[in-house]
């Protein structure tokens, strides 16, 4: 028997989902967070529900916002199941369900009814994932894009904001005109130093708005830096029946997700916090290491075994791993090249951590696809990939492995695989990245052009050089040849006794 998701199923949940051991009702909002996705709700939305499972801190429950059309068909959704959701643990070991109830509600998708709900005193901290590319950053220069159309728009208008930091700037005033505190910001997406971007796009519209507007934001708020692990897939209808079959409940938007996470957060928090501790949040003096560490080891390794899989017609990445070519591409790209220029981390063993990461990725339960991680490939790479090969360039040191990690990529944004098929190339700038990598075919350097995404890195001599012989291998000798002579020339020393420094 198959129980549409509501509040009447918790009180006669299947035997094998876990529901919540708290009264709901009970439950106050304290965080607001634009961006409800399914990364959102496996990871904050699960420490949370944890923490009021213990009995505590129930005026920290979260309010859902949005500012992007999609998230219209999240609420939507949402709505017609009380707010809940099922999450569903992909461990080899037996798969794991538990309907949260942590969101107890959802503004409407409106700027004006945004700014509503931050402006009220209870909401203490606003949260976001709006995606790498959701927070203006110049390529260039690093800084924020005050000239996107989007900002400019903000700037003309900034009694009618459109942009997510348009929408907090007037809520921030709103606060400050009725004399409440305001709110933290707290950015949960994967950024070096999330929340200094925050704080960058925020004041660099703020000053943009009035220096007095900038001023008191900057004196006001809040924007620790944090870092967040747990890889979740995109939901379809496969997640969507194995949540009806194997658990009994019909959920329109389920969420699956591999049985680790992990959150690592400055603890800056004015306006107060819950206590995130009891539930296995790390609050750290300075998260910068733990973050530099995720985000170039697990998701510049992402992006290594992304594209190849693509070129040879691979779909999940579970099935990447198990290719001896992208495996071992992998493995060697880490230890050679990655891996030697992570700062130390109190505590890690990065050969370690390199080999739980193989596992994570090796886990056929989760069915990630390497589709979702090709996804947006234009404000990744520059995240992921980029700073390892300029700080590698910084100490003169080889750059093989990540200029063939960055052809590959423009190998896959031609548009089709090794055996001629079309690929999907799912970024906002896939017209213009097919363009410039069709025309690099013959003359490489076209696709580094593109110097608002690839900045300095697009003048730099030898990653010009790197890069070009690795394109030429690939549509030369192929994706699986051209892997295996990397494989073969640069055979990898176990880290410990490679690393620089």
């Amino acid at each position: 028997m198959v129980q549409k998701l509501d509040k009447n199923l918790l009180g006669n949940a299947p035997d094998t989902v876990s529901v919540p051991s708290y009264d709901r009702a009970m439950l106050n909002a304290g965080i607001l967070h634009i961006g409800v996705g399914n990364f959102h709700r496996a990871h904050q939305a699960i420490y949370l529900d944890r923490l009021f499972n213990l009995g505590l801190d129930f005026d920290w429950a979260i309010l859902g916002a949005g500012v992007k059309s999609y998230d219209e068909t999240m609420r939507n959704n949402l709505e017609s199941q009380d707010w809940l959701s099922t999450i569903v643990e992909l461990d080899p070991d037996g798969l794991t369900a538990r309907v949260c109830g942590a969101m107890i509600d959802f503004v409407d998708i409106d700027p004006t009814a945004l700014i509503e709900a931050l402006a009220r005193p209870e909401i203490r901290i606003v949260s976001l994932t709006i995606t790498e590319g959701g927070y203006y950053v110049d390529a260039i220069d690093g800084c924020f894009n005050n000239n996107h159309p989007d900002i400019v728009g903000d700037i003309n208008h900034p009694d009618d904001p459109k942009s997510v930091f348009g929408i907090l700037i007037a809520g921030l005033m709103k606060r400050r005109a009725a004399g409440i505190p305001a709110f933290t910001v707290m950015s949960c997406d994967n950024l070096p130093g999330n929340g200094e971007v925050a704080r960058q796009a925020v004041l660099g519209l703020a000053k943009e708005i009035s220096s007095d507007v900038y001023e008191w934001i900057e004196g006001h708020v809040a924007f620790p830096n944090g870092m967040v692990d747990c890889i979740t897939p995109a939901t379809g209808d496969r997640e969507r029946q194995l949540v009806a079959d194997r658990f009994g409940i019909d959920d329109a938007s389920p969420v699956v997700c591999e049985p680790f996470r992990q959150w690592v957060l400055e603890d800056c928090f004015p306006a107060g916090r819950p206590a995130l501790e009891k539930v296995g949040v790390e609050f750290v003096e300075d998260v910068a290491p733990y973050e530099l560490m995720k985000l170039r080891i697990l998701n510049g390794g992402h992006a290594a075994i992304a594209y190849p899989a693509a070129i040879l017609g691979i779909h999940y990445v579970h099935e990447a791993m198990a290719d001896p070519e992208i495996r071992g591409f992998l493995q060697t790209l880490e230890t050679n090249e990655i891996i030697p220029i992570v700062p130390e981390v109190p505590g890690v063993d990065f050969k370690n951590y390199l080999a739980s990461i193989q596992e994570r990725f090796s886990n056929g339960e989760v069915g990630d696809t390497i589709s979702r991680l090709c996804l947006d490939g234009s404000n990744r790479q520059p995240k992921f990939i980029f700073p390892s090969i300029t700080d590698r360039l910084k100490l003169g040191l080889s750059i093989k492995g990540l200029a063939l990690e960055v052809a590959l990529w423009c190998r896959f944004c031609a548009g089709s695989d090794d055996s001629g098929k079309p690929i999907d190339v799912p970024d906002e700038n896939a017209e213009r990245l097919k363009e410039h990598a069709l025309r690099a075919k013959d003359k490489p350097c076209s696709f580094l052009e593109m110097v608002d995404i690839f900045g300095p890195l697009a003048k730099e001599t030898e990653f010009k050089a790197e890069f070009s012989s690795a394109l030429h291998s690939l549509w030369n000798e192929g994706c699986r040849t051209t892997l295996a002579n990397y494989i073969e020339n640069h055979a990898s020393s176990p880290v410990e006794n490679y690393r620089a420094g």
